[in-house]
């Protein structure tokens, strides 16, 4: 990967850094941070969205709210390449071809555009009283959910009829409030049961009850009609998985693929992409060879737009799955470095980091790295190379300094990643962060930078609150006003981050094909080192007092110096 960008990216949502697209852009012009960064990750709440803060998409066009083309023209501008997301598993509800659906029913051209359940199942299972085929045990017992009990979000089409869609993801449906007038109209009801039965309903409706749920006593015969008017009425909310055999789904890539194309976008980040792939009696996710054959058409459609993919994806380090991607000819990310970094800070060691580091090396692996990001620390990805007694302790040590679990379907033996922000993990100790972007920075692939991670953020557990249920993200997505920017940028520790990044963005040595050596010297001494073209760049780093030394050199002269 000769001509591979391995310079410092920024990781951000639009709206992170004071507001809009058009105030990132400013930050990114600000004398302090000026040649920090020559990629930036934009999250896809730049588009039209409406969930999961940008990963349900509508479409692919620019939310009007928070940037515009001008924005990231500015951005560019200043020799900073865009990387951007393309969901491959699923589109939003809201999304043309499913509201289609929704209007038109049978008669719709997006038919097929979605995965209608009982199509997809049809003949290996058998059929339930609510309308969906529960599918036989021989073809559900090694598959991969991502939630407790069958993906499937039960949807009213114009005929009347309730048809399941296939949904992995996020989903809620909302009953409209209902008034007497309709109750009349279209129930048949006398005015005076109607008006009874209005408040009820709506009060039921306002508790999350569904409409058959509801005592409807009153309603008698009309009983039915009463429950279908409700029906009729629901409002959905949710991702909904693409086919990926309709031909108007491989439009739907090409079309989405040259739209970023045209935004700037370098490098495309394939959210979800191993649950798309799908077949009966298969796991469906990371299915094989369906996933590949999937990445190698969607490679062919980003090679017409020089874009480059990077596919990402959890698993655990035993699984091998990263080695399995990389060897198929794409980047890959470093899930395993936020964890290992923060077990070797809290031990004092750093032979596991150092074996990572040379793994990554040996196989010659690039990856995409970082520290803290729009999701958790990851847990799962460190499991077969880390004990499991030690990641316990990490997640531990990160929830007794004010994180949250998330585990898969709440079962203690899946965990999954622990909700945090980076400087709060690590007790909020600023020596302990500048050593672990010092250590980032030397490792091989590119360094993905969280913004808040930059202003040493910290744990926000008001916005944990305020998000409700299952809103523990939040804890490390803070955004910041310009005044609040302003005052982070003060702090030493900003500045000597932004050192170090504009470091790593101007030296030669950190080049793709550069020599790389990583050792680990009496377990609590690290060094990493780049040579390339006469430049040497090196950093000693010493866990157990946290001392650390970063020099440049070319031939005999210091071109950089930093210790802590």
């Amino acid at each position: 990967m000769k001509n591979l960008n391995l310079k410092p990216m920024l990781n951000a949502y639009p709206d992170s850094l004071g507001g809009t697209l058009a105030d990132v852009a400013a930050f990114l012009e600000y004398p302090e941070v000026k040649g920090a960064f020559a990629s930036i990750y934009i999250l896809p709440s730049l588009f039209n969205t409406d969930l999961d803060r940008g990963f349900s998409v509508i479409d692919y066009g620019l939310d009007q709210t928070l940037a515009t083309r001008e924005d990231l023209d500015r951005i560019q501008a200043e020799g900073i390449d865009l990387k951007l997301d393309f969901i491959l598993n699923h589109a939003s509800v809201l999304s043309a071809p499913f509201q289609d659906i929704l209007q038109k029913g049978e008669d719709s051209e997006y038919r097929d555009f979605f995965i209608d359940w009982n199509k997809f199942w049809e003949g290996r299972g058998q059929m339930t009283e609510e309308g969906y085929i529960q599918p036989d045990e021989q073809y559900l017992k090694d598959m991969f959910t991502r939630k407790p009990g069958l993906p499937i979000l039960m949807v009213r089409l114009p005929d009347g009829r309730d048809v399941p869609y296939w949904n992995t993801f996020y989903q809620e449906i909302r009953y409209s409030s209902v008034d007497a007038l309709d109750l009349v109209g279209k129930a048949g009801l006398q005015y005076s049961v109607a008006k009874i039965l209005e408040a009820r309903i709506n009060a039921a409706l306002a508790e999350g009850k569904k409409p058959a749920e509801i005592d409807l006593t009153e309603a008698g015969d009309a009983k039915a009609a009463v429950i279908d008017l409700l029906e009729s009425g629901r409002k959905y909310l949710g991702q909904m998985d693409l086919n990926i055999k309709s031909p108007k789904v491989w439009e739907h890539y090409d079309n989405t693929l040259k739209t970023l194309a045209s935004y700037g976008a370098k490098i495309v980040r394939l959210d979800a992409f191993a649950y798309a792939p799908k077949e009966p009696g298969e796991r469906n996710f990371l299915n094989e060879p369906g996933t590949w054959q999937l990445l190698e058409k969607v490679r062919e459609l980003a090679d017409k737009y020089g874009l480059t993919l990077l596919p990402e994806i959890h698993a655990s380090y035993a699984e091998k799955t990263y080695e399995l991607v990389a060897s198929k000819g794409y980047m890959i990310y470093d899930f395993l470095l936020p964890g290992l970094i923060i077990d070797a800070l809290e031990r004092g060691s750093g032979e596991k980091l150092a074996a990572w580091a040379q793994e990554l090396l040996d196989k010659k692996m690039w990856a995409v790295n970082m520290l803290g990001c729009h999701d958790g620390i990851p847990m799962l990805d460190l499991k077969g190379l880390v004990p499991d007694e030690q990641i316990q302790s990490v997640i531990d040590t990160i929830v007794a300094r004010g994180g949250y679990i998330k585990n898969l379907h709440g079962k203690k033996d899946m965990y999954y990643q622990v909700n945090a922000t980076y400087f709060s993990a690590l007790g909020e100790d600023p020596r302990k962060f500048l050593l672990a972007r010092a250590m980032q920075l030397f490792m091989p692939g590119k360094p993905q930078v969280w913004y808040l991670d930059l202003f040493a953020g910290r744990n926000d557990h008001e916005a944990v609150r305020r998000a409700g249920p299952g809103g523990h993200k939040e804890i490390n997505r803070t955004n910041l006003s310009r005044e609040q920017m302003r005052d982070g940028m003060r702090s030493e520790l900003f500045r000597k981050q932004i050192e170090l990044l504009r470091m790593r963005s101007g030296c030669a040595a950190f080049h793709p094909e550069a020599k790389i050596e990583v050792c680990c010297k009496a377990d609590s001494v690290i060094k990493m080192s780049w040579d390339y073209a006469g430049v040497r760049a090196e950093l000693t780093a010493d866990l157990s007092d946290l001392s650390m030394r970063v020099r440049v050199t070319e031939g005999e002269h210091i071109s950089f110096s930093m210790d802590n």
